[in-house]
C-alpha cells in the first residue's frame, strides 16, 4: 500500500472514532511519504484523546511532534501552531518554550494579532506585566485587526496589567528568588485550600441582597416607580458584590496565586524550588490535582529529578522583534535565527 491508501484508512478510522488505528494508519503513510502534510496534520489530532478527556504526557509527545513536523513542511497551517501553542503552556507547563513558539509564527505571520495575545497572557502569568504590556501595546501600534472575542481578553488582560503596574514592582512574586517574601506568605496559608470567588460572594453580598428584598416587601403597593427602583437597586448590589468579590478573591488567594506561579516557573524550567514542606501542603496538593495529566506526569519526573536552581541565574525571554529582521526593517548578520524545531 502507498502513502494515499494509508492516509484513507487513517481519514476512515478517525471518522469512526477510532483515534489509536487512525494514527497508526497515518503513521504508516507519512513513513512512505515524510512530506504528506494531511497525514502528519492527522497524525497531530488522532494522538489526541476525545474532547473533554485529558491526554497523556506521552499523548501530548506525539501530537506535538508531529505537529512540528507540519510548521516545518507548511508554516502557513495557522491551526497546527495554535495547537503546538496550546499543547507547549497548557498541557506541558512549557512556557518559556510557548513565548518562543508564538514569536516564531510572527516571523511566518506578522499581521496575526493572536501571537501577541497569547504572549502578553503568559507574560502576564509569569509576572512580567512590564513585558506584558509592551505585548499588548503592540497591537495598537501595530494596527492589527481584532475580533470581538478577542478585543474581550485583550481588555481583560490590559485591565489586569494597568493595575500591576501602579504597584511596587518588588511585591511581585519571583518563585526564582529565595528570600522573597512571597515565601512566607504561602508558607502562612499553606494548610488550607483557597477560598472561592463565589464562596466570598455568598458571605458579603448575599445577606445585603435579602435584606433588600425583605424591605422591597414595603414597596410593593406603591406602583411600578417603586418596583423598578428596587430592581435597580437589586441589580446595582449584585454588580457591585460581584466586583467587591473579585477584588477580595485575588487579595485573600494571593499566596495560592503566587504557589501556582512558582509550580508554574518549575514546570517552564525544570529547576525545583519548592520546600518539601510546601511541596507536601494541601494548598499544592490542591493546585496540583487540577492541573492537566500531561502537566503532573512531567511535574513528577521534574520532581524525582531534583535539580535545584543554578545561582545567578536569570530571566531569558525571546528577542519580540526578531520577525523584524525577516520584513527587512533591521539588518543584524550576528543575530542568531530560531531553528527549527526537530521531532522529539
Amino acid at each position: 500500500m502507498g502513502a494515499e491508501e494509508h492516509y484513507l484508512d487513517a481519514v476512515e478510522a478517525y471518522d469512526e472514532g477510532d483515534l489509536e488505528g487512525a494514527y497508526s494508519s497515518a503513521r504508516l503513510a507519512v513513513k512512505e511519504d515524510p512530506s504528506h502534510i494531511d497525514a502528519w496534520q492527522l497524525c497531530a489530532e488522532s494522538a489526541l484523546p476525545p474532547k473533554g478527556e485529558n491526554p497523556t504526557l506521552k499523548q501530548v509527545a506525539k501530537s506535538l511532534s508531529a505537529v512540528k513536523k507540519i510548521i516545518a513542511i507548511e508554516p502557513e497551517r495557522t491551526a497546527m501552531w495554535f495547537l503546538g501553542g496550546r499543547l507547549l503552556s497548557d498541557e506541558l507547563g512549557l512556557l518559556d518554550d510557548a513565548l518562543e513558539w508564538w514569536q516564531q509564527l510572527r516571523h511566518h505571520m506578522p499581521e496575526e494579532v493572536t501571537p501577541l495575545v497569547e504572549q502578553a497572557t503568559l507574560l502576564a502569568d509569569m509576572g512580567l506585566y512590564t513585558e506584558a504590556k509592551y505585548r499588548l501595546e503592540a497591537i495598537t501600534e501595530e494596527n492589527m485587526d481584532v475580533s470581538s472575542q478577542q478585543y474581550a481578553k485583550i481588555s481583560q488582560l490590559h485591565g489586569m496589567v494597568m493595575a500591576a503596574s501602579v504597584q511596587d514592582t518588588s511585591e511581585f512574586f519571583r518563585p526564582w528568588e529565595k528570600h522573597h517574601n512571597g515565601w512566607g506568605a504561602i508558607e502562612t496559608k499553606m494548610r488550607k485550600p483557597p477560598v472561592s470567588e463565589s464562596f466570598l460572594f455568598m458571605t458579603t453580598t448575599v445577606p445585603i441582597l435579602l435584606l433588600e428584598v425583605l424591605l422591597s416587601n414595603r414597596f410593593v403597593e406603591q406602583g411600578w416607580g417603586a418596583f423598578c427602583l428596587t430592581t435597580l437597586l437589586i441589580f446595582g448590589t449584585v454588580l457591585f458584590g460581584m466586583r467587591f468579590s473579585r477584588r477580595i478573591f485575588r487579595r485573600v488567594n494571593r499566596p495560592a496565586f503566587n504557589l501556582l506561579r512558582a509550580m508554574n516557573f518549575e514546570a517552564s524550567s525544570g529547576y525545583v524550588v519548592i520546600s518539601e514542606e510546601i511541596r507536601t501542603s494541601v494548598l499544592y496538593v490542591y493546585i496540583m490535582q487540577r492541573k492537566p495529566k500531561a502537566w503532573q506526569e512531567r511535574m513528577l519526573k521534574i520532581i524525582d529529578d531534583k535539580t535545584k536552581l543554578p545561582g545567578g541565574w536569570k530571566q531569558s525571554l525571546p528577542d519580540f522583534d526578531s520577525h523584524i529582521d525577516e520584513m527587512g526593517h533591521i539588518e543584524d548578520p550576528d543575530e542568531p535565527q530560531f531553528d527549527t524545531f526537530e521531532e522529539e
